[in-house]
């Protein structure tokens, strides 16, 4: 549970400061792939056994990492594309609500419990994410741009399924440094191919705010990722009840900061999305 809350609290600060590049206009994309390398030396760091690149290419989960890295870089441009076209409360719904794939993936594969209080404490987590999400008049969709958030929620969800799948069959309980890293490795390397391909159209300016936003993004994104992990390797909470606390932990502690720290003013629905998610939690933990 502490791992848990852990990866909840850098989770959290991810969205402080995303929060702060707009105030202090930081290249978003250029800050995204240096945070990626960032990730990538604590990952290395963190281990407790010697780096072997031909360790790291005979490992069997090298190709799940590869495709892990490609998704966090992918969906990380279709939220974009998602906050543009249709908004951000559609983006966050969209991203958030993917938490039901992995649910139904760990009740379905590992047959975990599924007990009224579960059942009852993940439809109140989902409404809380709907509430706490959305603002103003509520998600407006797109519908020439509806394929976007489609795709949001289906790679969202497959990255958070693969990731338990992947961490419960091939990595070892040390092995979640290098395998961490890995990921972040491979975002990084495809970020950087296009930054590349991007040079040839405009001449690339980076500045110091890039990369010293991609520094503090990228040591709360490692460890958002490594005790996420941790948690998922616990065997006193299922990867349903990860996921949903993660989740709803999330969108409601990042709410609130934005309402402490950036004076986001806050809907009556808004409130009852977080009455919601305190209850939802104390379900599932209870289940």
């Amino acid at each position: 549970m502490i791992a848990l809350l852990f990866s909840i609290i850098a989770s959290t600060f991810i969205f402080v400061i995303f929060k702060f590049f707009n105030k202090y206009k930081v290249n978003t994309l250029h800050a995204i792939v240096f945070n990626y390398y960032t990730a990538c030396i604590f990952g290395a760091l963190h281990s407790n056994t010697p780096i072997n690149v031909t360790t790291i290419i005979n490992e069997k989960w090298l190709l799940g990492a590869l495709g892990l890295g490609v998704l966090f870089i992918t969906i990380f441009n279709v939220m974009a594309l998602t906050v543009q076209r249709n908004g951000l409360s559609v983006a966050s719904v969209a991203s958030k609500m993917s938490v039901v794939i992995p649910i139904i993936f760990g009740l379905y594969v590992y047959n975990e419990n599924l007990g009224p209080l579960k059942i009852i404490g993940i439809f109140f987590a989902l409404c809380a994410v709907y509430l706490v999400s959305i603002k103003d008049k509520g998600p407006r969709i797109n519908l020439k741009g509806l394929w976007l958030p489609i795709i949001l929620f289906l790679g969202a969800g497959i990255i958070d399924t693969s990731i338990k799948y992947i961490e419960n069959t091939y990595v070892a309980d040390q092995g979640i440094p290098i395998f961490s890293a890995t990921i972040f490795f491979f975002a990084g390397s495809i970020g950087t191919l296009i930054l590349v391909s991007k040079s040839f159209k405009a001449p690339l300016k980076l500045s110091y705010k890039s990369f010293v936003g991609g520094f503090l993004l990228g040591i709360a994104n490692y460890y958002s990722i490594y005790f996420l992990l941790l948690a998922l390797q616990s065997d006193q909470l299922e990867s349903s009840v990860v996921f949903t606390i993660n989740n709803v932990a999330i969108v409601t502690a990042s709410t609130l900061l934005g309402l402490l720290l950036f004076k986001e003013k806050l809907q009556f629905k808004n409130w009852i999305g977080i009455g919601l998610a305190l209850i939802s939690i104390i379900l599932i933990v209870n289940s």
